[in-house]
């Protein structure tokens, strides 16, 4: 027998490290070719690492909740052959799971819906937990028990859920669908429960709810910040201590934007089989603003260097269930048809919060998009995400009184008005490239053509 090593695979530019959230195997386990091993984290993505090859697990190197730096050895696997160490191959999507069918969800509102926020992750030594016979020898992750701690779960009802992981272990998403569907079952005995309510759902299927958790944390508790909050965190101070933030703002009439698509929107999804939401009109506007003023999509290397970026990679910041945030990117923008950017929108949408998203979805990007109008904010000063200059905002849309300007003389007009907030880099970015490529989205909006073909 040979022996190969298991590496920490590449998972995107600018990610030099992952956390490991969760052995699959054990040592002494036998696995196959490209089978999931573990389970890895990063401020990007969550997703599992797969074996380079077929044999038994002999010794694991690092525990759960270690932070390893990419290439460096996991494992060591026993397999036959030449004993060649070689890599592990690059991480691939996650396989989805079938879907049952439910009723259709309400207008989707993409990248900012906001969902049930969860309890934040706290680290536990227990790998393993007994029934109240202590007859169980299941395996449950400290994330899933400690969201069964935190949500009242007791450890026979626990066992009742069907698990989707190796083996039928149960899966966060496995634990955050029954949740959401043991709250639809109230009236359903917790000893003897349904069949409807003992098997998990992805949450992706739960209709979204901007109601506090019963079992949120109450005032006075001081609680650990969960791993990505960590990293968000320390990513926002990072910028504010890197970019110089000057941020602008301006006004847009939108009348004629908000009128098309609502004549539109149904024969759209008729004929793409995709909702069109506004996210996808924004990116188009801001994308053909930055053809124009070409100087905002760069960012600073090496300190006094300006890299100009060629391709137009639009980041749109999403916010997860859990109430953290990414940001996937929709890569190469500015050669991108209407239908094909709002497919790009929900598709990356729908995977952010489903935990389906590759390490190279949110790579990339050249220029950030945030829709705050989801939470009827009117505007904002959003940080810019690093290596970017710029980050776009885009508030709600609400009516008021406008005056108008006609040929008859100015009058007073209800109109569909939205602000927009440009935060840019002020070491690279002046007030008048700013305010010129900020007036260029605004009348992109404005401009938009009510007779556009869909």
């Amino acid at each position: 027998m040979a022996e190969i090593q298991l590496l920490m695979p590449e998972m995107g530019e600018s990610v030099t490290d992952a956390t490991i959230s969760n052995w699959l195997v054990k040592e002494g386990d036998k696995v196959n070719v490209d089978q999931d091993i573990l389970e890895v984290a990063t401020d990007k993505v969550d997703t599992e690492v797969p074996s380079p090859a077929s044999g038994v697990i002999k010794q694991i190197l690092h525990q759960e909740g270690e932070v390893v730096e990419v290439g460096k050895a996991l494992a060591i696997i026993e397999v036959e052959g030449d004993g060649q160490v070689v890599a592990s191959p690059a991480v691939e999507e996650p396989k989805a799971e079938p879907k049952p069918q439910v009723e259709e969800e309400p207008q989707a509102k993409t990248e900012d819906e906001l969902k049930h926020p969860q309890p934040p992750y706290v680290p536990t030594n227990e790998t393993q937990e007994s029934s109240s016979n202590g007859s169980s020898t299941s395996f449950y992750s400290p994330l899933v028990k400690n969201i069964a701690k935190q949500e009242g779960i007791s450890t026979q009802e626990l066992e009742s859920i069907n698990g989707s992981g190796l083996d039928g272990r149960v899966t966060k998403d496995d634990i955050l669908g029954y949740i959401s569907n043991r709250g639809s079952n109230k009236n359903t005995s917790q000893s003897q429960p349904t069949q409807q309510a003992t098997q998990a759902q992805p949450v992706a299927q739960q209709a979204p709810s901007t109601k506090p958790s019963s079992k949120s944390t109450m005032a006075g508790e001081i609680v650990e910040m969960d791993r990505m909050r960590k990293l968000i965190a320390d990513h926002m101070v990072s910028s504010m201590q890197t970019s110089p933030h000057v941020t602008l703002f301006m006004e847009a009439d939108v009348t004629n934007l908000w009128a098309w698509r609502e004549k539109v929107k149904k024969q759209f999804q008729q004929r793409e089989g995709e909702k069109l939401t506004f996210t996808p009109l924004f990116v188009e506007a801001v994308t053909k603003a930055i053809k124009a003023f070409p100087e905002v999509n760069v960012s600073v290397v090496d300190q006094y260097k300006i890299h100009y970026k060629k391709p137009i990679n639009i980041g749109m910041a999403a916010a997860l269930p859990n109430g953290n945030l990414i940001v996937p990117v929709i890569k190469n923008a500015n050669d991108k048809t209407l239908s094909a950017l709002a497919k790009d929108v929900n598709d990356l949408a729908t995977r952010a919060r489903n935990n389906k998203l590759k390490p190279d979805d949110t790579q990339g990007g050249t220029f950030t998009l945030t829709n705050i109008g989801t939470f009827d904010n009117l505007m904002g000063t959003p940080v810019i995400n690093q290596p970017q200059s710029a980050i776009l905002a885009t508030g709600a849309i609400k009516k008021r009184p406008v005056v108008l300007e006609t040929k008859e003389g100015d009058v007073i007009a209800i109109r569909k008005m939205m602000y927009l907030s440009l935060a840019m880099d002020h070491r690279i970015i002046d007030g008048a490239l700013g305010g010129a490529f900020l007036k260029r989205v605004a009348e992109e909006l404005e401009n938009w053509d009510i007779d556009r073909e869909v």
